[in-house]
């Protein structure tokens, strides 16, 4: 039974200070004053008897106590206000999905998924995609807070992903493109050393997929030129590898379309032996909707066409 002497305003601090990682920014957020919730805190470790924020140079960070509270808190309070919402707005029937998209599953597996879904007869046409892009630590983390209902894309390397529930769909190579006619278009073998002389386009520090790049250069022993777009949008990344000669790292099924007319090549060396896991990721602590679990099942079906087994993430 949840203790009387918790209100709702205590958790409501809790997760503003734990998405802010700042009491000044999550006051402002809630538009009360700064001694107001370091109060509100300060009580709810006293009911708790636990320290849940310990501060850093940074500002703020969880404790343990802090992120088991989390993990249930957050789930717990949007499902509240979703029932708040549904009840008042019951008469318009507005009701949505939200899903976060990494750049992996941006360009075919996403919008065939909601194409099937959409096009399906009952269910799916009463209820809206809300789609939220970004990294893999910042999508991962909303889907602890219960901002989101799942994450898709190639995750498995995030540190974020902890205790949320990854299912494996297929695997997904990071592949190194050039547009057509660049100097280093169907050289075979390809010395790993020329790479070094052009530009790249990759995924930004700190993201999962700039780590397979990372580890790349460190067996290879390569240097990159300080002249590198570094980005997760892949319109940008495709205009800038087309007319430029720079080198891009980019998730296979981003560039299919134009290796097969022939705007890219792929260059003939591997960035990674296998490719990484990429799935759909929920929270066990929030109840499954009708609506999620229908979804999740046509990402299923789309991932089985394409070919590619399937294993443990």
């Amino acid at each position: 039974m949840l203790n009387s002497r918790i209100k709702l305003r205590h958790l409501q601090a809790f997760l503003e200070v734990a998405k802010r990682r700042s009491f000044a920014r999550a006051a402002e957020v809630l538009a009360i004053t700064q001694p107001g919730i370091s109060k509100a805190i300060r009580e709810l470790e006293d009911i708790l008897e636990t320290d849940l924020f310990e501060r850093t140079a940074q500002g703020v960070a969880l404790t343990q106590a802090g992120l088991t509270l989390l993990r249930h808190a957050g789930p717990a309070l949007r499902a509240l206000e979703e029932g708040v919402a549904s009840a008042g707005d019951a008469h318009r029937g507005d009701r949505w999905l939200r899903v976060g998209a990494l750049s992996t599953v941006e360009s075919q597996l996403l919008p065939e998924a909601i194409r099937r879904w959409h096009a399906a007869p009952g269910e799916p046409s009463d209820v809206g995609v809300n789609v939220v892009t970004g990294s893999s630590a910042f999508l991962l983390s909303r889907l602890r807070r219960g901002e989101l209902d799942l994450v898709v894309g190639r995750m498995t390397e995030a540190r974020e992903i902890r205790d949320l529930a990854f299912e494996h769909l297929y695997y997904e190579p990071l592949l190194l493109s050039v547009r057509s006619g660049h100097p280093l278009a169907g050289i075979v073998p390809l010395d790993p050393a020329r790479l070094g002389d052009f530009p790249w386009v990759l995924p930004p520090p700190q993201t999962t997929l700039r780590q397979q790049v990372d580890s790349f250069c460190v067996r290879h022993s390569l240097t990159l030129m300080r002249q590198r777009l570094e980005t997760l949008s892949l319109p940008i990344s495709r205009r800038y590898t087309l007319e430029s000669d720079a080198i891009w790292v980019a998730p296979e099924e981003a560039i299919t379309e134009d290796l097969a007319a022939g705007r890219l090549c792929r260059l003939a060396i591997n960035l990674e032996a296998q490719g990484g896991s990429v799935g759909l990721c929920v929270n066990a602590c929030m109840q499954p909707t009708l609506a999620r679990e229908a979804f999740c099942e046509v990402l299923r079906e789309v991932s089985a066409g394409r070919g590619s087994g399937s294993g443990a993430g």
